[in-house]
């Protein structure tokens, strides 16, 4: 078992000092070098943080809290100074994955929850959903359907949460992820990540923000926005995807249609890691079709490490090798352009209805 802390502080002021790594490498100074995981309330860490229940973005209870945010660190392995931010619930088994790659990861909790409140028309705007995205991601205004103040961004709260493992878990080095000012994340070095809701979101915060890299499993969706087309930010070969092949969302063309907007064909086919091994030719683009017993939902969960994934006669995870590629394959190493798929359906409000 991993050690786990949950601390539950009343609110002490974080004093940055702008870390001495800032713009070098670094190693660990740990005398006990070890997996830390750490989890702290976005409301106790910031007091200017709100709720929102019009859109059941919530703190809870002291018993039942609703804004724990979570990370993992690992400093017995080398650190590749980059810090993973997942955008869906928290996942111990993949955060176990990111801590032994050498990443940094945190869960932070944001405004997640409007999906099925927001943007109902039928079809919605052009730019409705992407809008939302936008404003939960970095709490400034994009839509007009949602008033979120800038502490309660996904921007603000990572930066926070950042610096509260900084002063709280200074074996972690967190600090290099703040830039010299201290009032933002160096979000060169900064991987977005998520599953479904969460890859969409991660796919459009890139193409605002420029990161590291961003990884979509099972995603990213909004087959009735535009947003994928937009310019990026974010270099396209920056972005990777990994979906089954029975999970709704690659039968309905909506993962594909995001990859192809996205301009993912430029770096190699789609393959099929069940046939083929790392670095699958250096794509963007991976797909499984392992036996899901025909089961749609298991399908769209069995791409991220849990209940849902791939195993094999012993009980490991088949699909090790795919993650650790999304995570960490160098992004300059890509494959080679492939034609748009006409078969993949791009304009998906010629359909009647939202799938």
């Amino acid at each position: 078992m991993f050690p786990r802390l949950f601390l539950s502080l009343s609110l002490v002021p974080v004093l940055f000092a702008a870390s001495a790594f800032a713009n070098e490498p670094f190693e660990y100074q740990d005398i006990n070098p070890q997996q830390y995981n750490l989890s702290a309330r976005a409301s106790e860490i910031d007091p200017r943080a709100k709720e929102y229940p019009e859109i059941k973005f919530v703190f809870g209870s002291k018993e039942k809290p609703q804004d724990v945010e979570h990370a993992s660190v690992d400093t017995s392995v080398t650190p590749r100074g980059k810090l993973v931010i997942w955008m869906m619930g928290h996942n111990q088994a993949l955060f176990d994955r990111l801590s032994s790659y050498g990443l940094h990861a945190i869960q932070v909790q944001y405004a997640r929850a409007w999906f099925g409140i927001l943007a109902q028309g039928n079809p919605v705007g052009e730019h409705a959903r992407g809008n939302i995205r936008l404003e939960a991601a970095t709490g400034e205004d994009f839509s007009d359907e949602l008033d979120l103040a800038k502490p309660d961004g996904m921007e603000e709260r990572a930066l926070q949460f950042v610096k509260w493992l900084a002063k709280e878990n200074p074996e972690g080095n967190w600090e290099y992820f703040i830039n010299e000012a201290g009032d933002e994340l160096r979000w060169e070095d900064v991987i977005m990540s998520g599953a479904s809701h969460g890859s969409t979101t991660s796919a459009r915060f890139a193409k605002h923000q420029k990161v590291s890299r961003v990884v979509a499993l099972c995603g990213p969706r909004d087959q009735y926005q535009v947003w994928q087309s937009l310019p990026s930010a974010t270099p396209e070969n920056r972005y990777f995807g990994f979906s089954h092949v029975l999970d709704s969302g690659w039968i309905d063309d909506h993962y594909c249609r995001s990859w192809e907007l996205i301009g993912l064909n430029e770096f190699g086919p789609i393959v099929n890691v069940d046939e083929n091994k790392t670095p699958y030719g250096n794509t963007r683009r991976l797909i499984t079709d392992f036996d899901v017993m025909g089961n749609n939902g298991r399908a769209h969960s069995s791409v991220v490490p849990g209940r849902s994934a791939g195993k094999d006669a012993d009980g490991n995870f088949i699909h090790e090798d795919v993650w650790r590629y999304l995570y960490t394959h160098p992004v300059e190493e890509v494959g080679d352009p492939t034609p748009l798929d006409n078969s993949c359906v791009k304009d998906q409000r010629a359909n009647l209805g939202e799938k």
